[in-house]
């Protein structure tokens, strides 16, 4: 076996590792952004198809997840911009996603249906909620997983959360999470 053999299986164990590692986290951001369980899958992977032969060229792997989620985030532009698509509909109904088993297996909230009403709001603020809450990332974290300003995240995640007060008051489930006074 040659030394450049070497290194490139190498580095393929190192992609597998990186993504075996990674997957539950931009799975997450990944329903985050579209809404749904299997478009979800689908954008994850085909971020992963466009960024793994580019593996090498990517001068900080830390900035790895960031740019993985970046990539997601266009993709499901371009997918939105599709003649195709502009004729769905949205239903009032989102199922809830089914289990991962490269989840967390923690639910959301235990009593209350929450992820429908995250899942109803706009797909900037959904994704700058969930990052921000769900994910844990900091403001600016999330402000270079979406490629925004950090102004953009905050006023994303205010106006999500604001959106998701004003749904759970008018379900009478804001006291059960103790968000209204």
């Amino acid at each position: 076996m040659t030394t450049t053999e070497h290194t490139t299986y190498d580095a393929a164990v190192d992609v597998a590792a990186w993504v075996t590692a990674h997957r539950p986290a931009l799975l997450r951001a990944a329903r985050a952004i579209a809404g749904d369980p299997d478009r979800a899958e689908d954008l994850l992977h085909g971020a992963l198809v466009r960024v793994l032969p580019r593996w090498s060229s990517i001068r900080d792997h830390g900035a790895a997840e960031a740019y993985v989620r970046r990539t997601m985030e266009n993709l499901q532009r371009s997918w939105y911009r599709r003649a195709s698509h502009r004729h769905e509909r949205a239903t009032a109904v989102v199922p809830e996603p089914e289990p991962d088993p490269w989840s967390d297996p923690a639910p959301l909230v235990a009593e209350v249906p929450l992820w429908p009403l995250v899942a109803g709001l706009p797909a900037r603020q959904r994704a700058a909620v969930v990052l921000r809450f769900y994910e844990g990332l900091s403001v600016a974290e999330t402000a270079a997983a979406l490629g925004c300003s950090t102004g953009t995240v905050k006023s994303n995640t205010s106006r999500g959360l604001d959106t998701l007060r004003l749904r759970l008051a008018a379900a009478g489930l804001a006291r059960d999470l103790d968000l209204v006074a």
